[in-house]
């Protein structure tokens, strides 16, 4: 738990990006923060002040005094640890009772914890990042007698990730099935820091990309269901709300 010594702590927010994650956490800790908020060049490469902050000019980065730290999974693990009250379920218990520090002994609640925390932004992430490139070809200003070129490459790119996504989202629809104590969220009964990071991929995932949604209510009715209750946290729209407020506008779609 933090005291009243805390450092001052600084989320360095860009538009379109997973920073949005960390806002909503800090909400759920309620600890005093800042926020000192970034535009995309029109590259929609994060400007080059960020470099400022980190070396590797990436957002989602706090500072927390004199320190910065990025990764939204080191953050988010680095807060809890930090911040949580000893009540909260951020974290989910690691031990089985009467089982602590052996091997097998950890909580079905803790080890999914940690492996979505590590999911979210290894393969989750990494496949909607994919999903920029075709419509970033068919985006691009193209001579008319390129552009059936350049539209058969993007439909095989499409065509190449569809697969992907059916065996990522069919994956996690299958997860909310079999969550311990019937869920509602991935970890269980209880919100957890990782349902928090898996927010912004299927929030992204659930809009229209060049007249498809990935994530559909029709095909995946939990994760759909899941997806729409993450929305409706309090603490969550309290961070929307902020950046509303400073920004004008919330719009999380970096596709």
């Amino acid at each position: 738990m933090a005291n009243k010594e805390t450092p001052k702590i600084t989320l360095h927010w860009l538009e379109k990006s997973r920073s949005q994650r960390i806002l909503w956490l800090l909400e759920e800790l309620e600890v005093p923060y800042e926020i000192k908020t970034y535009k995309r060049e029109k590259t929609m490469l994060a400007p080059p002040e960020l470099k400022k902050v980190h070396p590797l000019g990436k957002s989602p980065t706090i500072t927390i005094g004199d320190r910065a730290m990025a990764e939204s999974a080191f953050i988010t693990e680095y807060l809890c640890e930090h911040f949580a009250d000893p009540t909260s379920t951020l974290v989910p218990k690691k031990w089985k009772d009467g089982y602590e520090g052996q091997l097998e002994g950890e909580t079905e609640e803790w080890m999914r914890y940690r492996y979505y925390m590590h999911y979210c932004e290894g393969s989750l992430m990494t496949l909607l990042t994919l999903a920029f490139i075709p419509l970033s070809i068919k985006r691009a200003p193209t001579p008319f007698f390129l552009r059936p070129i350049t539209s058969r490459i993007a439909a095989q790119f499409s065509s190449f990730l569809q697969p992907g996504f059916a065996t990522h989202l069919g994956f996690l629809e299958e997860q909310l099935k079999t969550a311990p104590g019937g869920g509602p969220y991935l970890c269980g009964a209880h919100l957890t820091g990782a349902d928090i990071l898996m927010s912004y991929p299927l929030v992204v995932a659930q809009m229209p990309q060049d007249g498809h949604s990935p994530l559909n209510k029709e095909a995946y009715p939990k994760l759909w269901e899941y997806a729409e209750l993450l929305k409706e946290r309090p603490a969550s729209k309290r961070a929307i709300e902020k950046i509303i407020a400073i920004e004008g506008e919330y719009n999380p779609n970096f596709v």
